[in-house]
């Protein structure tokens, strides 16, 4: 039963991620490619090598890709992520299609299609980056570098998108593409965050209940999520009272508030928003 919860969980995990690529490569497609609009990451070299070319951009990101590969294998280990190949791939093959199909821009106006091509794009990564994958590309060249030198993954990227984004100055000789591609960097890196930091963010409740052991009993077995009690007394009726302490993902909280008001409608509730969770149920501490 067990090993069929995996994979059905597995199973899941990269659907999520097949589609987060078609979204990403749609939003590349039909918005920034076509509007002469560069973002970063390999994705952006290989369509500075479309433009410059003609070579598919499916074709290139592929191509770079498998190289990069090579190169983590050999320098970061057999271990490389296994989803990351599989993305890297898929992306090529969306890349290629949408591209042969997709002639004209969505969109015309080249600030909107910035703007709706950096949050598909950014959206996608976000979703992938959560079921444990990448898109390849920079991610390899950080973690390589990172491995020799002590810079930052995150500044690496940095440094790599901006310098993308400005050699795209040698192709059209204008200042303009370089602004629109600094609008997708920093609207796709927002997204990102955003979607990341929205999939992981908590909740902690504190509720003061006459019926504290139901709403416990209920919360444990039909969420399996932890209760801490915690005796309090009321500072003006001097009587000692139940308090209950929970900690739970934040798309959970309405179904623990579901429970409170079935159990308890008259129950007193505090709820706050917790900037991280180590230990069984979240986050590993790293």
């Amino acid at each position: 039963m067990a090993k069929k919860k995996s994979f059905f969980k597995e199973l899941q995990s990269y659907f999520i991620i097949t589609v987060g690529l078609f979204v990403m490569a749609l939003g590349w497609t039909a918005f920034l490619i076509p509007n002469d609009i560069l973002g970063g990451g390999v994705s952006g070299i290989a369509t500075l090598i479309f433009w410059s070319v003609g070579l598919p951009v499916g074709v290139s990101v592929l191509a770079i890709n498998a190289v990069l590969i090579v190169f983590a294998m050999r320098i970061l280990g057999s271990g490389f992520g296994i989803k990351t190949i599989y993305s890297i791939v898929v992306l090529s093959a969306f890349f290629a299609g949408l591209q042969y199909y997709i002639r004209e821009p969505f969109v015309t106006d080249k600030f909107l299609a910035s703007i709706v091509g950096a949050v598909m794009s950014g959206s996608a990564m976000g979703f992938i980056f959560t079921q444990g994958s990448s898109t390849g590309g920079t991610d390899i060249v950080a973690l390589i570098v990172n491995k020799y030198r002590n810079i930052s993954p995150g500044k690496i990227i940095l440094f790599l998108d901006v310098f993308i984004i400005l050699s795209s100055y040698l192709i059209f000789k204008s200042i303009e593409p370089l602004v629109y591609g600094f609008v997708v960097m920093v609207v796709v890196s927002y997204t990102i965050d955003l979607i990341i930091t929205g999939n992981k963010q908590s909740v902690q409740l504190f509720i003061f209940s006459r019926h504290a052991d139901t709403i416990a009993d209920r919360i444990g077995n039909e969420m399996g999520r932890g209760v801490t009690f915690i005796k309090g007394v009321g500072w003006y009726t001097k009587t000692e009272n139940d308090i209950l302490m929970i900690i739970v993902k934040r798309m959970e909280y309405p179904q623990v508030f579901r429970i409170v008001k079935e159990e308890d409608p008259d129950a007193f509730v505090s709820l706050s928003t917790v900037m991280g969770v180590y230990g069984q149920g979240f986050d590993m501490i790293r």
